[in-house]
Protein backbone atom coordinates (compact mmCIF):
# COMPACT_ATOMS: atom_id res chain seq x y z
CA UNK A 1 0.00 0.00 0.00
CA UNK A 2 2.84 2.39 0.82
CA UNK A 3 4.48 1.68 -2.54
CA UNK A 4 1.30 2.59 -4.42
CA UNK A 5 0.97 5.78 -2.40
CA UNK A 6 4.58 6.76 -3.14
CA UNK A 7 4.14 5.95 -6.83
CA UNK A 8 0.99 8.07 -7.07
CA UNK A 9 2.62 10.88 -5.11
CA UNK A 10 5.62 10.88 -7.48
CA UNK A 11 3.38 10.72 -10.57
CA UNK A 12 1.17 13.63 -9.54
CA UNK A 13 4.13 15.64 -8.30
CA UNK A 14 5.83 15.22 -11.67
CA UNK A 15 2.60 16.01 -13.52
CA UNK A 16 2.19 19.20 -11.48
CA UNK A 17 5.72 20.33 -12.36
CA UNK A 18 5.21 19.61 -16.07
CA UNK A 19 1.90 21.50 -16.14
CA UNK A 20 3.40 24.43 -14.25
CA UNK A 21 6.32 24.66 -16.71
CA UNK A 22 3.95 24.43 -19.67
CA UNK A 23 1.80 27.20 -18.19
CA UNK A 24 4.89 29.35 -17.65
CA UNK A 25 5.94 28.69 -21.25
CA UNK A 26 2.54 29.88 -22.45
CA UNK A 27 2.92 33.03 -20.39
CA UNK A 28 6.38 33.70 -21.74
CA UNK A 29 5.23 33.77 -25.34
CA UNK A 30 2.36 36.21 -24.75
CA UNK A 31 2.80 39.72 -26.13
CA UNK A 32 0.51 42.70 -25.80
CA UNK A 33 0.39 45.96 -27.70
CA UNK A 34 0.56 49.19 -25.73
CA UNK A 35 -2.93 50.17 -26.89
CA UNK A 36 -4.31 46.84 -25.58
CA UNK A 37 -2.71 47.48 -22.21
CA UNK A 38 -4.17 50.99 -22.09
CA UNK A 39 -7.66 49.63 -22.85
CA UNK A 40 -7.36 46.85 -20.25
CA UNK A 41 -6.41 49.12 -17.37
CA UNK A 42 -8.57 52.10 -18.32
CA UNK A 43 -5.64 54.44 -18.74
CA UNK A 44 -4.56 57.14 -21.16
CA UNK A 45 -1.37 57.75 -23.09
CA UNK A 46 0.04 61.20 -22.34
CA UNK A 47 3.22 60.86 -24.37
CA UNK A 48 4.23 58.59 -27.24
CA UNK A 49 0.83 57.88 -28.78
CA UNK A 50 2.62 57.07 -32.05
CA UNK A 51 4.16 54.01 -30.36
CA UNK A 52 0.83 52.46 -29.32
CA UNK A 53 1.44 49.46 -31.61
CA UNK A 54 4.66 48.59 -29.79
CA UNK A 55 4.60 45.01 -28.45
CA UNK A 56 5.37 44.34 -24.81
CA UNK A 57 6.47 40.95 -23.48
CA UNK A 58 6.83 41.44 -19.73
CA UNK A 59 6.23 43.83 -16.88
CA UNK A 60 7.98 44.98 -13.73
CA UNK A 61 6.44 47.00 -10.91
CA UNK A 62 8.46 49.08 -8.49
CA UNK A 63 8.64 52.50 -6.88
CA UNK A 64 12.31 51.95 -6.07
CA UNK A 65 14.43 52.88 -9.07
CA UNK A 66 17.38 51.06 -7.50
CA UNK A 67 15.36 47.83 -7.91
CA UNK A 68 14.68 48.68 -11.53
CA UNK A 69 18.39 49.24 -12.14
CA UNK A 70 19.25 45.79 -10.81
CA UNK A 71 16.55 43.96 -12.78
CA UNK A 72 17.46 43.17 -16.37
CA UNK A 73 14.50 43.05 -18.73
CA UNK A 74 14.07 43.77 -22.41
CA UNK A 75 10.92 44.78 -24.20
CA UNK A 76 9.14 45.38 -20.93
CA UNK A 77 6.93 47.87 -19.21
CA UNK A 78 7.61 49.64 -15.92
CA UNK A 79 4.67 50.11 -13.56
CA UNK A 80 5.41 52.72 -10.89
CA UNK A 81 3.90 55.37 -8.69
CA UNK A 82 7.04 57.48 -8.88
CA UNK A 83 6.12 60.48 -11.01
CA UNK A 84 9.37 62.35 -11.46
CA UNK A 85 12.07 62.59 -14.15
CA UNK A 86 14.19 59.98 -12.39
CA UNK A 87 11.73 57.24 -13.36
CA UNK A 88 12.07 58.23 -17.04
CA UNK A 89 15.88 58.37 -16.83
CA UNK A 90 16.01 54.99 -15.11
CA UNK A 91 13.68 53.43 -17.67
CA UNK A 92 15.88 54.80 -20.46
CA UNK A 93 19.01 53.31 -18.87
CA UNK A 94 17.31 49.90 -18.74
CA UNK A 95 15.90 50.14 -22.31
CA UNK A 96 12.34 50.26 -21.02
CA UNK A 97 10.24 52.25 -23.43
CA UNK A 98 6.83 52.16 -21.72
CA UNK A 99 6.13 53.57 -18.24
CA UNK A 100 2.79 53.34 -16.47
CA UNK A 101 2.22 55.90 -13.74
CA UNK A 102 -0.15 54.34 -11.21
CA UNK A 103 -2.34 55.79 -8.45
CA UNK A 104 -3.58 58.82 -10.42
CA UNK A 105 -0.05 60.24 -10.70
CA UNK A 106 0.46 62.84 -13.42
CA UNK A 107 3.49 63.21 -15.67
CA UNK A 108 5.29 66.53 -15.37
CA UNK A 109 6.33 68.60 -18.38
CA UNK A 110 9.95 67.60 -17.71
CA UNK A 111 9.00 63.92 -17.73
CA UNK A 112 7.13 64.32 -21.02
CA UNK A 113 10.08 66.14 -22.60
CA UNK A 114 12.48 63.37 -21.50
CA UNK A 115 10.13 60.68 -22.78
CA UNK A 116 9.87 62.40 -26.16
CA UNK A 117 13.67 62.55 -26.41
CA UNK A 118 13.86 58.80 -25.70
CA UNK A 119 10.86 57.70 -27.83
CA UNK A 120 9.18 56.44 -24.68
CA UNK A 121 5.51 56.06 -23.87
CA UNK A 122 4.05 57.45 -20.65
CA UNK A 123 0.69 56.12 -19.53
CA UNK A 124 -1.35 57.56 -16.66
CA UNK A 125 -3.66 55.20 -14.79
CA UNK A 126 -5.94 55.72 -11.78
CA UNK A 127 -5.46 52.15 -10.50
CA UNK A 128 -2.93 50.96 -7.91
CA UNK A 129 0.32 49.26 -8.89
CA UNK A 130 -1.06 45.99 -7.50
CA UNK A 131 -4.31 46.27 -9.47
CA UNK A 132 -2.53 47.08 -12.75
CA UNK A 133 -0.10 44.19 -12.24
CA UNK A 134 -2.94 41.78 -11.53
CA UNK A 135 -4.90 42.77 -14.62
CA UNK A 136 -1.89 42.48 -16.91
CA UNK A 137 -0.81 39.16 -15.40
CA UNK A 138 -4.31 37.71 -15.69
CA UNK A 139 -4.33 38.64 -19.38
CA UNK A 140 -1.08 36.81 -20.05
CA UNK A 141 1.66 39.43 -19.68
CA UNK A 142 4.66 37.79 -18.00
CA UNK A 143 6.47 39.17 -14.99
CA UNK A 144 10.18 39.85 -15.30
CA UNK A 145 10.78 37.09 -12.75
Amino acid sequence: MTDIFLLLFAFFGTLRIVLKRFYCFLLLVQKMKVKEIVDLIGAKIVCGEEFSDREIERAFASDLMSDVLTTPFDNGILITGLANPQSIRTADMMDVSVIILARKKKATEEMIALAKENDAVIIECPLSVFHISGILYSHGLSPVY
